[in-house]
Formats: structure tokens, sequence, C-alpha cells
């Protein structure tokens, strides 16, 4: 794999995303490789716990903004509704793996990839970890599942609140919502993960595989409904001289104005 590293450590496998120049955003084929990494996780039977974490300062920004001012200066759309429903895709299959799915982060937890630490079962943040609905930014709305699974995780108000506003919810205040499990300091991240990691190993996989199930019967299983109307939302957006005003802005570090149009 090019754009993440895949590694099995005893009975964890760990997804690394490994596009640090681009502060790890997301594009095509990394969210491919991201799902075969999962994939893979889930069909082994050795491994019962998987790992999502990140090399760089930044966990991530989300969508990769290169690859979107791209899509906006040759009208591709296309790519940019594809990128929005793998996203989608990939916090789909962190709920549905009968697996415990833990996340790592630290630095800016951006778009995308904060929806996806709120689909993961335990999210482990560092002191300096910031999670940001960054979507209103750029004229977009939140994908990869954000408004169904941040409703249910801290409340409608406050999922409309982040995503109206793209303010950043710092750490403290993520594990006061429930959004992260555990703080720590960087370099006691990963001793955090391993007393995580023994707690749970005391526990039975059929357990979490049913735990799993409960949980997305529950809370998740017109998972499919949401997702049809996210991706269709998010298309109509892309077409949009605002999102375009928002990923010009962005790359010429100025701030948008939208029209509404």
């Amino acid at each position: 794999m090019e754009h993440i590293i895949y590694q099995i450590e005893e009975d964890l496998a760990i997804i690394t995303l490994n596009r640090p120049d681009v502060a790890n955003g997301f594009h095509i084929p990394m969210c491919e490789e991201i799902l075969d990494a999962l994939t893979l996780a889930e069909e082994n039977p050795t491994v019962h716990f998987v790992l999502i974490n990140a090399n760089g300062k930044v966990f991530s920004v989300g969508g990769d903004l290169v690859e979107m001012k791209r899509a906006v200066d040759e009208d591709d759309i296309p790519s940019l509704t594809k990128i929005a429903e793998l996203v989608n895709t990939i916090s789909y299959k962190i709920k549905q793996i009968a697996k415990p799915v833990l996340m790592e982060v630290d630095g800016a937890v951006a778009g995308a990839a904060a929806n996806m630490a709120v689909a993961a079962d335990f999210c482990l943040a560092t002191d300096k970890a910031k999670f940001i609905q960054a979507f209103v930014g750029v004229g977009l709305a939140p994908d990869a599942g954000g408004i169904h699974l941040l409703s249910r995780s801290i409340g409608v108000t406050r999922a409309t609140q982040l995503a109206m506003t793209g303010e950043a919810l710092t750490a403290e205040k993520a594990l006061e919502w429930g959004v992260v499990y555990r703080i720590s300091e960087a370099d006691k991240l990963e001793k955090t993960r391993e007393q995580l990691l023994k707690k749970l190993r005391r526990g039975s996989a059929n357990s979490y595989a049913a735990i799993k199930k409960l949980v997305w019967e529950s809370q998740f299983k017109d998972w499919q409904d949401y997702a049809a109307l996210e991706l269709n939302l998010q298309e109509s957006l892309a077409q949009t001289e605002d999102f375009k005003e928002g990923v010009r802005a962005h790359s010429e570090r100025r701030r948008p104005k939208f029209t509404g149009k």
C-alpha cells in the first residue's frame, strides 16, 4: 500500500495514515487502501482489535484540499463525489466490523477524519488534539456519516452547532462530551493504548461482536438511507459557486466570500 501502512502486532491490526506531506488528506487511493485494510483486519481470525493512527504532526485535515482545488479547476465533480462516498463507507465499515476499533489522534482532526473518530469505538487523544467540522468553511456539509454519528453521540443541538460554526472541539471538551475515551500527553499515548488493550483482552470477542451488532441495530440500521441523502447533498453542494469559492479562498489563504449561489 502506498498511502497507508498496514501491519499486525500480535492480535492488533494497525492502519497508519501515511501522507504527512499533505496533512494526511483523504483522496481516492488512500480511502480505497483504508477500506482494503479494514477488510483484511475483519477477515483475519488472529486479529481481535483494530487501531487507526497517523504519521505526522496532524492526524488528518479531512479531504485533500490540493485534490479539491484540482477538481474545482478541472470541473471534475465525479472525483469529489467518489471521495464523499468512500469516506462514508469507511465510517460505515468501522461501525459494522465485529471487532473493537480504536483510534489514536493528535493535532488537528478535521472534516471526514473527525467523523471517523466518532465512528471508532474508542478514541484516544492527546491533549493537543482538536476535532473540527471544517465543511462549512468550504461550503459543504458534514460527510463520513457526520451528522448521523454526532447527533447520536453528543446530541442533535450540539452536532448542529459544531457543523454550522466549524468551531474546534478541544480534547478536553471532546472527553467531557463522550467523543474521546481517554486523553494523554503525546509521549504517553501508546501507554494509554496498551492499558486499554490490556483491559479489552480480558473480555470475549463474542461479547464484543454482539455489542457492536446491538449498537448497530439500535442506532444505525438506517445508515444506508442516510448515506444516500448525504451523498446526494454533497454532490449538489460540490457544484455550487460557494464551494468553488471556499476551495479557492483556502488555497489563497483568505476568507471566502459566499453568495449563496
